[in-house]
């Protein structure tokens, strides 16, 4: 991820990593905000107590922990 005050840019990797974890591509990211409204969407898309499930959000929370490191 790119940032630059409170702008942020996440890199063609992270958006391709995003889109096959989840299948829903991160469109229109544009401040920690939005990536924050990205990973609440996805995890509500993917709702559920399975292990599949768990998998997935800790799969989208690992992803979102490194961008956010990043910046």
């Amino acid at each position: 991820m790119i940032r630059l005050n409170n702008q942020i840019r996440l890199t063609r990797k992270e958006i391709e990593v995003f889109t096959k974890i989840t299948d829903l591509e991160p469109v229109g990211i544009r401040t920690l905000g939005d990536l924050d409204a990205y990973v609440t969407r996805c995890k509500a898309h993917y709702w559920g107590v399975s292990e599949q499930t768990e998998f997935v959000h800790w799969l989208i929370d690992r992803e979102y922990r490194q961008c956010r490191r990043v910046a």
